[in-house]
């Protein structure tokens, strides 16, 4: 297959090539397109011929749920079968935005989009290319992350090219990276209270100032693979580096001893080592690929930053990876999520 890349521009949309890739989405093909969180790959959401098409381009298993993305409220009503109050309140404080919620579908769902569930996944985006094209390929794209099944979500039309091209029909490429860098919140609604199904930009803090409780759901920083997702990631590895990836829990001091030492053992063996560090650690580390992800207590440049780190680690070969952790309730709890499905949950905890 010939993937057509398409450049699109911010700051004057070309409605013409967006009306051509929404007519793609129309007639069952598959586009990439550009969201604030990552890219994503896009088919017809009420197709379930256009989402067998997904699973086959990403190599991913037909049991994880896609999510559907519409750019107008309007649309929310026709795919799911109730919309809760709190629902309600959540559109209107964060749609659109980087919030996904999850509710029991209709029946002009079908299953082959929700993963074999009776539940269906939805997100309106903010970034005004992925609305514009939304709206011209029909109302309901689904659309998970634009990239080979267990690979670093992309945030950069590089390497959505990199894993996609020769597989769908056309990639639009938006020329910048993605504002936000890492997926959507998840949170299911068809459960009382709100349950967070997969952490992101829009915290538990942010979503009990508009609607009181919030659990989370608390298989997000386990490893249980036998329970069929409810929403994407919750199941699989994901995120994942082509190297092997350790994440280290403990005293700042301690961290970087360890990753020194194993460092420098690696490399005499022979093996290329990457380091995930922040800017007051890096001058720290002593040998190998050193990348920063930022300050330590910019939450969001961390988040922006993490999977292009990924990214980069695996254009330059790199055989070992090894990355401080992180904390907090808010974003922090997203990033450890990402990082410890990068990591398949390979921990090595310090005193």
């Amino acid at each position: 297959m010939k993937t057509e890349i398409i450049n699109v521009t911010y700051e004057n949309l070309n409605m013409e090539l967006i009306k051509k890739a929404g007519l793609v989405i129309r007639q069952g093909g598959l586009v990439a397109f550009p969201t604030e969180t990552v890219y994503g790959l896009g088919g017809d959401g009420l197709n379930p011929d256009s989402s067998k098409k997904i699973y086959q381009a990403k190599g991913r298993p037909s049991d994880n749920p896609l999510i559907i993305h519409i750019a107008d409220f309007d649309a929310l009503a026709p795919i799911v079968a109730d919309i809760p109050e709190k629902a309600l309140l959540l559109a209107r404080k964060f749609w659109p935005g980087p919030l996904t919620m999850v509710f029991e579908r209709s029946e002009i769902v079908p299953v082959e989009t929700t993963g074999g569930l009776n539940t269906i996944a939805v997100r309106m985006p903010s970034d005004a290319i992925a609305l514009a094209f939304i709206r011209e390929a029909g109302g309901y794209v689904a659309a998970p992350s634009a990239n080979r099944s267990g690979r670093p979500s992309p945030t950069s039309s590089k390497y959505v090219v990199e894993d996609m091209n020769g597989r769908i029909d056309m990639i639009l490429d938006g020329g910048e990276e993605s504002q936000i860098g890492i997926e959507s919140t998840i949170l299911d609604m068809t459960t009382q209270p709100p349950c967070i199904l997969r952490p992101g930009y829009i915290t538990k803090a942010m979503l009990e100032e508009e609607i009181g409780t919030v659990e989370t759901d608390q298989t997000i920083f386990s490893n249980r693979s036998d329970l069929s997702p409810k929403a994407p990631g919750m199941k699989y590895r994901h995120y994942a580096p082509k190297g092997t990836m350790v994440l280290l829990e403990g005293k700042k001091e301690a961290v970087i001893e360890y990753i020194n030492n194993e460092t420098d053992k690696k490399l005499e063996q022979g093996f290329s080592v990457g380091i995930i560090g922040t800017d007051e650690t890096m001058n720290a580390y002593t040998a190998g690929f050193i990348k920063s992800v930022g300050k330590r207590t910019d939450e969001r440049m961390i988040a922006r930053r993490l999977y292009l780190i990924l990214r980069e680690f695996d254009d330059e070969n790199i055989q070992y990876i090894y990355s401080e952790s992180f904390e907090g309730d808010g974003i922090g709890q997203a990033i450890m999520n990402r990082l410890l499905k990068a990591a398949g949950h390979s921990v090595i905890k310090l005193p």
